[in-house]
């Protein structure tokens, strides 16, 4: 038995089981299931979760990465900024099969787990790309960009707008302060041509922290017509 999975059973996540996750995540539950047993088996070996994550895997990292799904597009490019172990990336992906998943993250050894999972999973629409997101500027463009736990908005701004085609979707879970980080980040915003973003409670399942999204749109390209 792993150090994590030895830690499950000390601390066994109270959703393991849990005989609503299936139809919650549909035709995505094979995929996402995998991709959870993945995480159970190497996260913690590979730097990727924590130890003491393995008690709320569901909750606080599968079903919370599901939760940012009702804001993006079906269809189109979605870029997971600073994707890490693949959190929202890898089960958004899963549940948007029409949409090309872009996994941006700069740390190679980050980058061969993302391949490694995608192709595990089967995972067609994903396209694993190491790098940063001020690199990729002018070069990468998507429909929605979703993020999770990477930086304030502010300095978020800078990084994601930038990366979002005009009428694009930025998408970013974050927590208690997100009022008062659009409050700091919105001149820098309206710069790069943001609208006013909002904040919009995202539920998943009953019994399970209700996930905080933050949603601004793309409504103009600077030096563009």
């Amino acid at each position: 038995m792993t150090e994590a999975q030895s830690e499950m059973t000390d601390g066994a996540d109270p959703l393991d089981g849990d005989d609503r996750l299936e139809p919650f995540f549909g035709s995505a539950w094979p995929a996402v299931k995998g991709f959870h047993d993945l995480l159970v088996d190497q996260g913690e070996l590979r730097g990727l979760v924590g130890p003491r994550e393995f008690s709320r895997l569901w909750e606080r990292h599968l079903l919370n990465s599901a939760a940012v799904v009702p804001f993006l597009p079906t269809e189109g490019r979605i870029i997971d900024l600073g994707s890490g172990a693949g959190l929202p990336g890898i089960v958004v992906a899963a549940m948007l099969p029409s949409a090309e998943v872009v996994l941006l993250e700069p740390m190679e050894r980050r980058t061969d787990w993302l391949s490694e999972v995608a192709e595990s999973l089967q995972l067609d629409n994903v396209v694993v790309r190491r790098g940063r997101a001020q690199d990729e500027h002018g070069t990468l463009v998507g429909d929605a960009v979703t993020v999770r736990a990477v930086a304030s908005l502010e300095k978020l701004y800078r990084w994601a707008i930038p990366l979002l085609k005009r009428g694009g979707t930025l998408v970013a879970l974050k927590g208690s302060k997100a009022e008062e980080e659009i409050e700091t980040a919105k001149h820098v915003g309206r710069k790069l041509g943001a609208g006013v973003a909002s904040v919009v409670d995202a539920p998943t399942i009953e019994g399970v922290e209700v996930t905080r999204v933050v949603r601004v749109v793309r409504e103009a390209v600077p030096g563009v017509r």
